[in-house]
């Protein structure tokens, strides 16, 4: 009897033990969010099909639980995103959806050199926009319990999706964190802001372009774009300029700014009662930008980065230019 318990504890039989426990708890969770589905009006042949074959994915954990903690400074993430390759490959795209980004920043005032921005980082124009299963991806993280609401609530948002029938399960791919489609919508994201521009019927932000373009430019006036007003624009300042007046918080007009030194660079006349805030990305005696509100803040909302908002404008800046 002594042998037969130490041989039951070795590891390469409790493994199969802690496999088999694990998938039980899995499958409890997953009959959890069958309730919770069913209570949200999604039928049971979509929570079928969307849970079809899905398990725990250790790499989505892994992922998450080891996100890279190195912090790169301004003038390395501009030399790694705002690159000439990225522009580049900007200006081609324009040139070939040109007349779809007209019709879209006709409806929606959003430029579509922003749009191009936010194109480029988020998914490289459509090259990156991640392989993993959203369903498995977001049930994995719901049920891993590190931020389990957060993770449920959007798992429950992306079987509304299905329901809804915008894609099916095994086209619903995206990041290991259910970021899905060529501008990286989250399930909420895509519940609020996601349109079908082409007609369709389906709000597809993984393949068709029209959606991908409103969707994005939807986003961001919903979150208070201005149509008509720039992101911002490159600034110089006086060599007495006091750093501590930089900062997003800092709003003051236009004209302010003007009589305190501060040259604008950007071709676009602007009112002096614009509000706008100095941004020193790199701290002082580098860059600096002028970044006017609201749309810039209407940027950060996508991603709460001045490193991001600033990176969108200037590549649309020089995708367009």
């Amino acid at each position: 009897m002594l042998l037969r318990r130490t041989l039951l504890l070795t590891p390469a039989l409790a493994a199969p033990a802690a496999h088999a426990a694990e998938n039980d708890s899995f499958r409890i969770f997953l009959a959890g969010m069958r309730k919770d589905a069913r209570r949200a009006g999604v039928s049971d042949s979509t929570i079928n099909r969307a849970f079809a074959n899905i398990a725990p994915n250790p790499k989505v954990i892994e992922l998450d639980r080891h996100q890279p903690e190195f912090v790169l400074t301004w003038d390395q993430y501009r030399a790694r995103l705002v690159s000439d390759a990225r522009v580049a490959r900007g200006r081609v795209l324009l040139a070939q959806h040109r007349v779809l980004l007209e019709r879209v920043t006709a409806r929606y005032g959003v430029p579509a050199g922003i749009i191009m921005g936010i194109w480029g980082l988020e998914s490289d124009y459509g090259q990156a926009t991640g392989g993993f299963n959203v369903i498995e991806a977001l049930a994995t993280l719901a049920w891993e319990g590190r931020r389990a609401a957060f993770f449920r609530s959007e798992l429950l948002d992306a079987l509304r999706i299905l329901q809804a029938g915008d894609i099916t399960p095994q086209q619903m791919t995206g990041s290991y964190a259910g970021a899905m489609g060529q501008t990286q919508f989250m399930p909420d994201s895509f519940l609020k802001y996601a349109v079908d521009f082409s007609g369709t019927g389906r709000r597809d932000i993984w393949n068709d372009f029209g959606c991908v373009f409103a969707s994005t430019a939807n986003y961001l006036a919903q979150e208070g774009w201005r149509a008509g007003l720039p992101w911002g624009e490159i600034a110089r300042l006086p060599a007495n300029f006091d750093p501590s007046l930089a900062g997003r918080e800092h709003r003051r007009p236009l004209g302010e700014w003007l009589r305190l030194g501060v040259t604008r660079t950007g071709p676009v006349p602007l009112p002096a009662n614009t509000m706008a805030a100095v941004i020193l990305p790199g701290g002082r005696g580098g860059e600096a930008f002028l970044a006017y509100h609201p749309n810039f803040l209407a940027i950060r909302r996508y991603n709460p980065s001045d490193f991001y908002c600033i990176s969108v404008g200037l590549i649309g800046d020089l995708v367009t230019a």
